[in-house]
């Protein structure tokens, strides 16, 4: 019923289309390398980098940072916290669906 649904239930720190596409992706990786997750989700360096940091700030993604040979390598993970974020996501949107 339409009436159980709660709008408070979508995250909108993960609702953006970026931000879930992070969060989608990684929750099937380990950890991605930010080139792959620029590639696989079409955006640019900078797009991506302030989406990472929205994600991170939230406690729902770890970034590292360390070098491969001489060049910097950044790779980003989901947290537990981050994790039980976007199963909690999907089960609202799912709530959602549902009520149609």
């Amino acid at each position: 019923m339409a009436d159980d649904f709660q709008i408070a239930d979508i995250d909108e720190v993960i609702h953006g289309r970026v931000r879930l596409g992070i969060m989608a992706y990684l929750s099937g990786a380990d950890m991605a390398d930010f080139n792959e997750l620029k590639t696989r989700l079409q955006v640019t360096d900078g797009n991506l980098s302030v989406h990472l940091r929205k994600l991170e700030d939230a406690g729902f993604v770890e970034v590292l940072k360390s070098f491969q040979g001489r060049r910097p390598l950044t790779r980003a993970r989901l947290t537990d916290t981050g994790r039980k974020a976007f199963v909690d996501y999907l089960d609202a949107m799912a709530r959602l669906v549902e009520q149609r």
